[in-house]
């Protein structure tokens, strides 16, 4: 199993990024993907899960209605779009996929596996 994120970078207050997390090894739709992200000084925050059995999101309270995780089969990838990125976005984000239930979408203990992080970096 291997996940592998890319697509960070340093943007503007307000600006966009898509995260992209491509997999291996592992059939996509059997596995739950989450996002999480570290700030400096911080610790590990959960931003989003994509559950494998039927699509169900999830989302942290910070990152409603500015984020949108999604996947495509065919790529075997999982994306997070990021619109109206603020400061406080700034962080590594990390992907991680599981096949655990009950699922603990939040729970960074729950996800098996874990790829290596992006910086996302927000400021003017």
């Amino acid at each position: 199993v291997q996940l592998q994120a890319s697509g960070g970078g340093l943007v503007q207050p307000g600006g966009s990024l898509r995260l992209s997390c491509a997999t291996s090894g592992f059939n996509l739709d059997r596995y739950d993907i989450g996002w999480f992200r570290r700030a400096p000084g911080k610790e590990r925050e959960a931003v989003s899960c994509i559950v494998n059995s039927d699509g169900s999101t999830y989302y942290a309270d910070s990152v409603k209605g500015r984020f949108t995780i999604s996947r495509d089969y065919n790529k075997d990838t999982v994306y997070l779009q990021m619109n109206n990125l603020k400061p406080e976005d700034t962080a590594v984000y990390y992907c991680a996929a599981d096949q655990s239930r009950p699922l603990r979408w939040s729970a960074a203990d729950m996800y098996a596996y874990w790829g290596q992080g992006t910086q996302v970096t927000v400021s003017s």
